[in-house]
């Protein structure tokens, strides 16, 4: 009984996982987008060092801590970072909407309850109660 050798792949089947393997990349390839370059990433990276910077800064000035506009002011700088790290970093804003909903409903939703709880302990509209 003589053992026959059989090919790994045979012709048939290879070509056939190569066709496969064609129409999915070129699907893949068709479907992606083109990536920001590394200056975009670099400037990205200013604004969101920048935007930390001023978050800091504005720690240390003990005015500003006191004001009612403090805690609104990192709320807004913390959300100006989420929405570009989301949007660059995570290619969201190359990415279908209905990605950039995922992100941005939620986002909306922590944005109104936040607010609604400075205002319910008197961090915001405190001047309205006379």
């Amino acid at each position: 009984m003589a053992h026959e050798h059989v090919p790994a792949n045979p012709p048939a089947v290879a070509d056939h996982a190569h066709g496969h393997a064609d129409h999915a990349h070129g699907a893949h390839a068709h479907a992606e987008h083109v990536h920001p370059s590394a200056w975009t990433y670099i400037k990205v990276g200013i604004i969101l060092t920048l935007i930390t910077v001023v978050e800091v800064w504005a720690y240390y000035i003990p005015s500003f801590v006191e004001s009612a506009a403090f805690v609104p002011s990192l709320l807004i700088m913390s959300a100006a970072k989420f929405i570009i790290v989301v949007g660059f970093y995570m290619h969201l804003k190359y990415d279908h909407k209905l990605f950039r909903a995922l992100f941005a409903g939620p986002l909306a939703i922590a944005v109104v309850t936040i607010i609604a709880l400075l205002i319910l302990f008197g961090q915001i509209g405190s001047n309205l109660r006379g």
